[in-house]
């Protein structure tokens, strides 16, 4: 590859930093300014443009064009400073990006497959420049972030996802397939839109698009036989469906669900380390039903079990509500996942009336619903228990504040958003919320994963990723109040998650490779580094 087309490769491309032996080998004399600059100079000039943009969204854009110029640099800017940027191509700003997916689409990323595919899936699979996939991070675009069913302006999502893998983890961004199964949409407003890319119809019946997973799952087994699925951002009852059909016979997860689980859980451990308090003593109270409150529910429940709690005592400590009120044995409209944690209530009872049933020590927001954790509730909470803990997990919307959650109970709350919210002044005291985001587990899971290629994801592989992120969290941290460790040390962090996660899958038969004598300088081998290799010529 020479001249124009070498520059306009993401991937091989250098810029300003190709030497003047390789400008005069391979075509580029003429095409690029004189000074030869190196990776750190060109980091300087970016980060300059990022900070002239007006917004978050206008920096994203500039990004997304740097990442479709220039792979490699652009991974230089987010693993620079990854709490700076992950909230720029991942959420809160990804939501907004997403809705307006095809207005500001620039070129293709990713794979688009599309129901008229049916029969073709593996043929089209194999289009993909590169055979070694390793990762797919796949949605359907039925339920992304708040907004809902957005159909194929939801390929945001697995796009920047799969980025997090390697500017957070390290994993080698070659390996990785962002893929949109366009299955149509129900957000109607979308059809009428002359810009919206995606097929403009209602998604099929349950049966037409499971048989459609099931060719799309066949077909990656075929063409990218190693390769684990990462399910996304599906509307919920497919999302539960399809990781219950395939959890136990694919290599899957679903981060909705699973990772959502087990970054809660590691929070909670946290937690109950500065409570004193056991796992399997806690009651927990949902706002919110679907396949996070599920996935959340199923895996403490496991956890619950490991200290010596039965399936019906670990289940019991569940309860759910959502708009519709209590999750009772009498309502004709629950799903079988969530069946198990059906309690009796009467129909009309509200979040005050649940917690004062149930009485829970940890209160868990997946609503989707901001400002619903109110001043009673978080109050309530607060005279039940002496160190009340709060997930409100929604996004962008948290279901209450970090400083509402503080104030309310003087002080005394145990607290993790799924937002970043800054340290919050109570008194002469400073208390510093949790973020409890997915991406504590996904990319040392996945770079585990990169290593080990595990035959499953299971329960309990992802309830060790919870222990591994729990102990990083030491006393100092603890005393700050905080329940994660400190985003600005994702790198370190995601690194030693993955030696636990890949040394726990060899300990329990889940490896297909040889174990390593030395499995943190085997896995820090594997990293993937923004650098440019060295001049050819």
């Amino acid at each position: 590859m020479t001249g124009s087309a070498l520059l306009n490769d993401p991937n091989a491309n250098k810029g300003t930093a190709f030497s003047v032996a390789e400008r005069r080998a391979y075509g580029l004399e003429g095409l690029l300014p004189p000074q030869v600059e190196t990776i750190d100079r060109q980091l300087e000039r970016a980060l300059q443009h990022l900070d002239a943009e007006p917004n978050n969204l206008e920096r994203y854009i500039y990004l997304t064009g740097l990442n479709d110029r220039n792979e490699t640099l652009f991974y230089k800017v987010l693993m620079s400073d990854p709490a700076r940027f992950v909230p720029i191509v991942y959420a809160p700003t990804l939501g907004e990006a997403c809705r307006l997916f095809s207005h500001i689409y620039r070129r293709p990323r990713g794979m688009y497959i599309t129901l008229d595919m049916k029969g073709r899936i593996a043929e089209v699979l194999r289009n993909w420049p590169h055979k070694d996939v390793r990762f797919i991070c796949v949605t359907t675009g039925g339920r992304i972030l708040s907004l809902g069913d957005i159909g194929v302006n939801g390929m945001g999502i697995p796009i920047g996802k799969l980025q997090l893998y390697t500017a957070c983890g390290a994993v080698p961004p070659r390996v990785t397939m962002p893929i949109q199964l366009d299955i149509g949409t129900t957000n109607e407003s979308l059809w009428i839109d002359p810009l919206y890319l995606g097929l403009r119809r209602s998604p099929p019946p349950p049966a037409e698009l499971d048989a459609f997973v099931a060719e799309f799952i066949d077909a990656v087994q075929d063409v990218f036989p190693d390769c684990l699925i990462h399910f996304e951002d599906w509307k919920g009852t497919d999302a539960l469906r399809t990781l219950a059909r395939y959890k136990d016979r694919i290599l899957c997860y679903n981060d909705d669900i699973q990772g959502t689980a087990s970054v809660t859980l590691a929070g909670l451990m946290t937690a109950l380390r500065t409570t004193g308090g056991r796992l399997r003593d806690q009651r927990v109270v949902f706002l919110g039903a679907g396949a996070s409150a599920v996935g959340i529910a199923d895996l403490l429940v496991r956890a619950m079990q490991d200290e010596g709690a039965t399936l019906d005592e670990a289940r019991a400590a569940m309860t759910m509500l959502d708009k519709d009120g209590p999750i009772t044995p009498a309502r004709n409209d629950l799903t079988v996942e969530q069946r198990p944690y059906a309690r009796d209530a009467a129909p009309g009872d509200g979040l005050r009336e649940v917690i004062e049933r149930a009485r829970p020590t940890v209160l868990v927001g997946v609503s989707t619903a901001g400002g619903t954790f109110t001043e009673e509730v978080v109050r309530l909470m607060g005279d039940l228990n002496e160190r009340p803990i709060f997930f409100p997990l929604s996004i962008p919307h948290a279901e209450c504040t970090a400083d509402e959650a503080y104030r309310w109970t003087d002080g005394r709350a145990l607290y993790a958003g799924g937002v970043q919210f800054p340290p919050v002044a109570l008194g002469e005291r400073l208390f510093y919320p949790g973020q409890a985001n997915n991406f504590y587990i996904f990319p040392g899971l996945a770079l585990a994963s990169f290593g080990v290629k595990p035959t499953r994801v299971t329960d309990d592989v992802l309830i060790e990723a919870a222990r591994a992120l729990s102990d990083q969290i030491g006393p100092e941290g603890m005393a700050k109040g905080l329940l994660y460790p400190p985003q600005s040390d994702i790198m370190a962090i995601q690194i030693t998650s993955a030696c636990r996660l890949a040394a726990f899958m060899f300990d329990n038969g889940l490896a297909q490779v040889e174990r390593p004598a030395d499995i943190r300088a085997w896995i820090e081998s594997l990293t993937y580094s923004p650098d440019y290799p060295a001049p050819q010529v």
